[in-house]
């Protein structure tokens, strides 16, 4: 047996390797089904966002993509503005996080979780106001409603939240089904 290994060439060797290696499939990634991954489920769906007036101020649609891992929203107002949240649960920290980014440009990263029923999920602009040296803090809450509605109240802080004013209060409603 030593004879026939010192016979064989380097290359040769690590091809038999990489062979034995090839054979042994890797282990599947965790997956997404731990009830903590489904805490943000009421959000998914086709929504319409009315303006105080009751017309549609705009539409999301919202669902899971990468095997049920990330749930995705498409955000289309009523003037055109268009954006896109990544929401995950991160099983390392044990916290929810949104990626939002949108046709400025700009960008918000957002973490927390769900507090008595309400996703609740906050973060820091990345500039601070060049007048006062601090940056805006930004709050989302979702709350599922008993009508199947979902209210999103997103309030921001520019005296790191000391007091909040309200930057955007909708309510998602599902279309009505068509006859």
């Amino acid at each position: 047996m030593r004879q026939i290994v010192r016979n064989l060439s380097l290359p040769a060797l690590l091809g038999i390797a990489a062979f034995a290696q090839a054979q042994t499939p890797p282990a599947p990634p965790p997956d997404c089904k731990a009830p903590e991954y489904r805490q943000f489920d009421f959000w998914l769906g086709d929504w319409n966002v009315p303006a105080p007036k009751g017309q549609p101020d705009g539409h999301s649609h919202i669902e899971t993509i990468l095997a049920g891992c990330v749930i995705s929203e498409n955000w289309r107002g009523g003037s055109g503005f268009e954006g896109k949240s990544y929401n995950i649960y991160n099983r390392e920290t044990g916290h929810w996080e949104q990626y939002w980014v949108d046709v400025s440009g700009a960008r918000l990263h957002l973490v927390g979780g769900l507090v008595d029923g309400k996703m609740i999920l906050d973060g820091v602009q990345d500039k601070p106001d060049a007048q006062t040296g601090i940056a805006q803090r930004e709050r989302i809450t979702w709350t599922p409603n008993a009508d199947g509605s979902v209210r999103q109240l997103w309030e921001s802080s520019k005296d790191d939240g000391k007091t909040w004013s309200v930057s955007f209060d909708g309510m998602y409603r599902h279309p009505a089904a068509k006859p």
